[in-house]
């Protein structure tokens, strides 16, 4: 009979993907009817240098104890055979990192708040780094969209830090719902062109052949790459200035050519972009709008 901990290592699969952020943990399998245990355990403390932390446990298929800061709080986790005192150890040896990033989480959660959009007439909000001012004119067709930033090409937008208006064809008496499903729908339209012509850039550059590109929305990944090579990008990055974005871009293409993220993979990434650490650092600190629900 296998014991708890070989079952846990039996059958582990690790998909042939790579992003930015390292992937959830493969899920909790559907228990016995017979003896059904909790997935996670919620509400529970633990003492880091004085400052009582919450945090959520989850027993996973995995060979060691992992630790995830969100907006969201602590979540740990562990291997089923593993006992609340050897987690309880972990944590203390990683309380700095812990603390760090609870502190990160909660100066995220401030800027975001102080990036709340109240969808309306002249509502702003952040287009490629820069404010994007919106404005409601019913003289364009319907649904219809035009950028003010004197700029027309793509590419040329990159360098832009003009100022920029969106006009939008709707009424003056236009909704929130409607106003925000409008300035999207807009957002990820330039989105797909923008990441489209990034692609074009880097592509010949590394030396690789991308299969297609794809528009994501995830939490927590800014971009991903597949062994088909098929690219994702999330499209939330047209908020971040053009810096941020190539980064992604040149990051996930390398991977086309390294599937890791070796020393060999950075040097593939330094190659079209040299300022890939800095990059990566402020990417880490970004702080995206809240566009609602």
């Amino acid at each position: 009979m296998l014991t708890p901990k070989l079952r846990g290592l039996a059958g582990l699969f690790r998909k042939a993907q790579l992003s930015l952020f390292d992937p959830e943990p493969a899920p909790e399998p559907t228990p016995a009817p017979a003896r059904p245990p909790s997935p996670s355990c919620p509400g529970r403390q633990v003492l880091l240098q004085g400052q009582a932390v919450g945090y959520e446990l989850r027993r996973a298929r995995r060979r060691s104890i992992g630790f995830t800061v969100s907006e969201q709080g602590l979540r740990v986790s562990a291997p089923k055979w593993v006992s609340i005192a050897e987690i309880d150890r972990a944590l203390q040896q990683k309380g700095d990192w812990i603390l760090r990033k609870l502190h990160e989480q909660r100066e995220r959660a401030r800027r975001s708040e102080a990036l709340n959009i109240a969808w309306g007439d002249g509502c702003s909000l952040p287009y490629l780094g820069e404010p994007l001012i919106v404005v409601l004119d019913p003289k364009l067709a319907p649904g219809g969209a035009r950028l003010d930033d004197g700029e027309s090409h793509v590419q040329a937008t990159l360098d832009s830090v003009a100022r920029r208006t969106l006009y939008l064809g709707l009424s003056q008496q236009a909704g929130p719902e409607q106003i925000r499903e409008a300035v999207l729908l807009w957002l990820q339209a330039r989105a797909r062109a923008l990441f489209e012509a990034r692609c074009r850039h880097f592509a010949p550059q590394l030396g690789v052949v991308m299969a297609g590109l794809r528009l994501s929305s995830a939490q927590t990944r800014w971009g991903s790459a597949s062994a088909k090579g098929m690219i994702r990008l999330n499209w939330r990055l047209i908020h971040f200035p053009p810096g941020l974005i190539d980064y992604v871009v040149a990051h996930e293409l390398a991977h086309l050519r390294e599937m890791n993220h070796s020393p060999r993979f950075w040097a593939v990434v330094q190659s079209v972009y040299p300022d890939y650490e800095s990059a990566r650092e402020r990417l880490r600190h970004a702080v995206l709008p809240h566009l609602g629900p």
